[in-house]
């Protein structure tokens, strides 16, 4: 496989803003050199139409989930038409007509993300991921781009399920540990179903006091940023200390927040154009 941007990465790493546009070509480009970007670029122009006025829990735009869905798959190395769809998965949730996504996209982008909503994990066959692969494989490239989608999808998900209800957030975090989880597993994908499961288990199995009070002080250290990224680098930071495994780890992570955030908040007030570093 390619050598590439990573964009399945643990929220803190280097894409902690999320994924952009552009960021997204790049990761496409690498995999595939003659891929029509045009294409991925009019999806998510469709995208940001039809995702107008919507935003998520975190009180992020919706737009945010559907890059973010998109940069996964296309890490994996998945054809433009299944980064086309995951652009487009969650578009019958809004006002677009039926049948425009066929028209502006053809039938093979229509037919994803309709399957994305519709087919069951469990019809499709088990085995590795293997984008481009000349040999034969135990899924259709149909297959294959579904469940990297649905797995891209529960994988955002579960990094901003600090947003859903606590209810919501454990019968999902239950689904993801037993099924997602290993699916991304057996799928090759061991990066994803590590962070899947770590995610997971911080719902299910919530760590002591301790870790409540150095989670009340990142989201205290976030007052110090721009009103419009404290959402963003609390569900950062929350979820990168969510997966670490021991009480000095994360006491080290909250340490090195603390020393750093003033530094960040006077990069993030710097004028568009100059990229924050942390």
């Amino acid at each position: 496989m390619k050598a590439r941007r990573r964009l399945v990465t643990r929220p803190g790493g280097r894409q902690a803003n999320g994924p952009s546009l552009e960021g997204l070509l790049d990761v496409v480009r690498a995999h595939h050199p003659d891929a029509d970007l045009a294409l991925v670029e009019f999806a998510h122009g469709e995208a940001a139409r039809w995702h107008e006025g919507q935003t998520r829990h975190s009180g992020d735009p919706y737009l945010t989930h559907c890059l973010a869905v998109a940069a996964i798959v296309a890490d994996i190395g998945m054809p433009p038409t299944a980064v086309c769809a995951a652009l487009l998965h969650d578009v019958e949730d809004t006002t677009c007509p039926p049948g425009r996504v066929a028209e502006q996209f053809g039938p093979d982008v229509a037919q994803l993300v309709s399957d994305v909503r519709t087919v069951k994990l469990g019809a499709i066959p088990l085995g590795g991921l293997r984008p481009g692969a000349a040999g034969p494989t135990s899924r259709s490239p149909h297959q294959e781009a579904v469940l990297a989608i649905r797995l891209a999808d529960r994988l955002h998900n579960m990094r901003t399920i600090e947003f859903v209800a606590p209810g919501k957030q454990r019968g999902k975090a239950h689904e993801t540990i037993n099924v997602f989880a290993p699916l991304a597993r057996a799928a090759g994908l061991t990066e994803v179903s590590r962070e899947l499961h770590d995610l997971s288990a911080a719902v299910l199995q919530p760590a002591p006091a301790a870790y409540a009070v150095t989670t009340r002080l990142l989201a205290l250290l976030t007052m110090l940023l721009p009103g419009t990224q404290r959402a963003r680098w609390r569900q950062e930071w929350q979820a990168e200390l969510a997966v670490l495994p021991t009480r000095r780890t994360r006491t080290r992570f909250t340490f090195r927040v603390l020393l750093g955030t003033p530094r960040l908040s006077m990069t993030l007030r710097r004028p568009a154009g100059q990229e924050p570093r942390w």
